[in-house]
């Protein structure tokens, strides 16, 4: 435990001190909404709502994709993944504190997301907001656990920024599905759908565990 939170406050010290990952998923989802911003038909708010969910999910997978390439580059430096896989305890740790990291900086864009397609396209997303943030933040969840899974993984690879997309994306299908039909009805001042948020949690708490116990060997490799 206390190496995932060293790791945690060591990244989080880290992104706060160069900012490269933090700035590059704010200025690509900036850029997407604007261009949707552009290419979309005139309708009214209610129109709209219909759509956002899906258009906020895309912007935020992508976003995503761009921060958990770059979570373990910095270990490349100076041989740090050799000292990670040499820190004592179970290197499941390891994991944690780096997927914790990436949750806190990808809900921080996220935010900051939501607030700027607000502003952009003139919708209310306010009503229903808390069962939107949980929806994301439990999305969230499988995101980064398998997203760090597959980081370590491909982090050596000549084709590391094909490989993870490639890898990633896949696997969060039935993440996405549920997240997008969930935030639809919170959008729209509905309740949380039981069957959504039941996924996610199911989803998440599996993903969560099976890396948990497949990071050692990943990090081996």
């Amino acid at each position: 435990m206390n190496v995932a939170w060293a790791l945690l406050l060591k990244d989080l010290r880290a992104e706060w001190r160069s900012r490269d990952r933090l700035i590059a998923m704010i200025v690509f989802s900036f850029l997407v909404i604007v261009v949707f911003q552009f290419a979309w038909p005139p309708m009214d708010s209610g129109e709209m709502l219909r759509f956002a969910p899906g258009v906020l999910w895309v912007t935020y997978v992508f976003a995503a994709v761009i921060g958990l390439g770059r979570t373990f580059a910095m270990e490349l430096e100076n041989d740090a993944m050799t000292a990670l896989a040499l820190a004592p305890g179970t290197r499941g740790w390891i994991f944690v504190g780096k997927a914790a990291a990436t949750w806190i900086l990808i809900s921080v864009v996220q935010a900051m997301t939501a607030l700027v397609f607000t502003l952009f396209f003139r919708v209310d997303l306010w009503e229903g907001a808390a069962g939107s943030v949980l929806l994301v933040a439990l999305a969230n969840v499988s995101i980064c656990s398998v997203g760090t899974l597959l980081s370590a993984m491909s982090v050596r690879s000549r084709f590391r920024d094909v490989l993870l997309p490639v890898l990633l994306i896949p696997t969060l299908i039935p993440v996405l599905a549920a997240a997008v039909s969930g935030c639809a009805a919170t959008f729209s001042g509905e309740a949380v759908p039981f069957d959504a948020l039941q996924l996610l949690i199911v989803i998440g708490g599996v993903y969560s565990i099976l890396c948990f116990l497949l990071f050692e060997y990943v990090l081996d490799e």
